[in-house]
């Protein structure tokens, strides 16, 4: 096995369409070999995740339609980071308040991940939200579109691990959190990350 690592060069990028969340890129890559290659991706802004945990050991999970699998599926409270220079922990307070009516006092990092690296550069920051309280009732957000069905559960961990497994939760983000989260109270709590960890680069 060589001991130098081939450099992946862009020689070129069309950009195919631009949006609001993410842009769809056509890139001219060098390969091993000399040649090239053209690899169309997502160029997305990213994303954050909260396992919302109570002091009984349930966590708050959400079941909403999504289009492109046009059917409901379990998942965590979550939200896009398109906020420019938004801290990632003040994006996961915003979108557990909004889908959840739920702030809390503290939180902490779990697992960060790349939701499909095979076409999407998405990242995915998933937060440990503890220390809960409910939003007032006068405060809450107005839930638009899909959002406004939104069915909101509480449920032990355990349980909701064994969904994972079950092949029930397919939700990427959901399935990593609530895994790492089951690792992470195993662990004393001693694996967490400081929620102003800088996403990995």
């Amino acid at each position: 096995m060589s001991g130098v690592e081939h450099r992946y060069e862009v020689r070129s990028r069309e950009v195919r369409y631009h949006g609001r969340i993410f842009d769809v890129v056509t890139e001219e890559v060098t390969m091993p070999g000399g040649r090239t290659a053209a690899r169309d991706l997502v160029r997305h802004v990213g994303a954050v995740a909260v396992v919302a945990l109570d002091d009984a050991g349930q966590v708050v999970l959400i079941r909403q339609y999504r289009q492109p699998v046009a059917r409901r599926l379990w998942e965590l409270p979550a939200g896009l980071a398109d906020v420019a220079g938004e801290d990632p922990a003040t994006t996961a307070a915003r979108e557990l308040a909004e889908e959840a009516d739920l702030t809390a006092a503290r939180f902490d990092v779990l697992v960060d991940l790349h939701s499909s690296p095979g076409f999407t550069d998405e990242l995915v920051r998933v937060f440990l939200a503890r220390d809960l309280a409910e939003v007032p009732a006068g405060q809450r957000h107005d839930r638009h579109d899909e959002e406004a069905d939104l069915q909101v559960v509480r449920i032990d961990l355990d349980e909701a691990v064994g969904m994972v497994l079950a092949g029930e939760i397919t939700n990427a983000s959901c399935v990593a959190g609530l895994l790492a989260a089951v690792r992470a109270r195993d662990a004393g709590w001693s694996v967490l990350r400081r929620a102003d960890t800088p996403l990995p680069r």
